[in-house]
């Protein structure tokens, strides 16, 4: 489950007039399948004792030896962090051009939308969390907020817009090897399927909207996704059907703190 570190060589070795070919296997992208499990925490004591297949961790946040720990036991590692909003409280916070600051996310204090047109001023700021992603050895990343065109972010942003960010968030994600998911943006799910390796979805059963998703499944990528308490959800109404069309969904509350998975696919709904 986990990537190979080197590429395809050819070594001559000239003193002994002897030429040996060394082939080995270049570094692989994980590629989830339907129904893959998983489990989501970005905040609080990490608790690693789940059994599923992938964690969904905050990237700044998670120390290095949790991250080891979970590849020990076989676990894939993917690391949160936001593409699309600017959060004051990041390290790397002071490096955002003022420029590139709109509107506050509703409910998110010190947190704001970003002007994705400026990928040249935002460039290195991701590419940087990127290469952290590599240097933690994450297996793939969870840019969120990458629907900023369809939100009030202060920018007269459109779908192109939204498009040339996210694919190239994509192309830069998988240049490290690394996998990536889409977070939310279900209008562009059609122009975007081919370019992500998995979808990553809220409360489409509460807006239902959970059809949108379905390219992912017909082209046999995992859609991870997550309910929360706090809205009035029902795991007896949309497990089963979570489960029927191929999701891995979960039951969470909004802090996404250390809880259980509480996956449909448990059968404790």
């Amino acid at each position: 489950m986990k990537k190979t570190a080197c590429f395809i060589g050819l070594f001559i070795i000239l003193n002994s007039g002897r030429v040996v070919a060394q082939t080995d296997e270049p570094p692989t992208i994980w590629q989830p399948v339907p129904g893959t499990t998983w489990q989501l925490q970005l905040q609080g004591d990490l608790n690693t004792t789940w059994d599923v297949e992938m964690y969904d961790l905050d990237l700044f946040d998670t120390p290095q030896a949790t991250i080891d720990e979970l590849h020990e036991a076989g676990r894939i590692v993917i690391c949160y962090f936001s593409a699309g909003s600017f959060e004051d409280w990041r390290p790397d916070a002071d490096q955002f051009p003022e420029s590139v600051l709109g509107k506050p996310l509703e409910g998110w204090p010190g947190e704001y939308w970003l002007d994705i047109r400026q990928i040249e001023d935002l460039e290195p700021i991701m590419t940087a969390r990127l290469d952290l992603a590599v240097e933690k050895k994450c297996d793939g990343v969870d840019p969120d907020n990458v629907n900023g065109y369809a939100n009030a972010t202060g920018f007269p942003l459109d779908t192109d817009d939204q498009l040339a960010y996210n694919r190239w968030l994509a192309e830069e994600a998988h240049q490290r090897y690394l996998s990536i998911g889409l977070k939310n943006d279900l209008d562009q799910i059609n122009d975007l399927v081919e370019d992500f390796d998995w979808a990553l979805n809220e409360q489409c059963f509460e807006y239902d909207e959970c059809d949108l998703l379905l390219p992912f499944i017909e082209a046999n990528k995992a859609v991870f996704g997550v309910e929360y308490v706090e809205e009035g959800g029902d795991s007896q109404d949309y497990c089963p059907v979570a489960n029927e069309m191929g999701f891995s969904w979960l039951t969470k509350t909004l802090d996404l703190g250390d809880e259980p998975p509480n996956g449909c696919w448990e059968g404790k709904w």
